[in-house]
């Protein structure tokens, strides 16, 4: 499958140093399987930085990897789910370089901007996980591959 990067500049290589902490699932690469969605992302980090220009970078995966793996670690969130809520919850809030779990690799849905208005209303404690998970059950939700590790990174070839 081809799995798309949006950002200001062409990735030639990828760098895990260069991730951000505080993401959804932590400090890595992420990916989208939309073009749609990296294409927004390369002109958001464009409007954010004023540099470069906005570009998608091409990556082809295996996608069995995700079922088959026996060398890497590696977690499905199929939808908005309190297990989801809970794993983006945590990844957000810890702003440490080290990660808060151990995957390899990360699948699930990107929490878009009206899942971040839910996300801090739980972060306030205005509501708990689980009215957190049902506030979002009706979302349609686009998914993002998250790769924080150098064996994940290795199963990537730039198209």
């Amino acid at each position: 499958m081809i799995l798309y990067h949006g950002s200001n500049i062409e990735i030639q290589s990828i760098n895990l140093h260069l991730g951000q902490t505080g993401k959804d699932f932590g400090k890595g690469f992420y990916l989208s399987d939309s073009k749609t969605q990296a294409v927004k992302m390369a002109n958001m980090t464009f409007a954010r930085t004023n540099t470069g220009s906005p570009i998608v970078t091409e990556f082809s995966f295996d996608e069995n990897l995700l079922v088959n793996s026996v060398d890497l670690k590696i977690k499905t969130f199929n939808g908005y789910t309190e297990d989801w809520a809970a794993f983006v919850l945590a990844n957000r809030q810890n702003k440490a370089e080290t990660q808060i779990h151990d995957y390899d690799i990360v699948y699930g849905p990107i929490a878009n901007d009206t899942v971040v208005v839910q996300i801090r209303r739980a972060v306030l404690g205005y509501i708990t996980i689980k009215q957190l998970a049902k506030a979002l059950k009706y979302i349609k939700p686009t998914y993002q591959y998250f790769f924080g590790t150098e064996a994940a990174i290795s199963t990537l070839k730039k198209l």
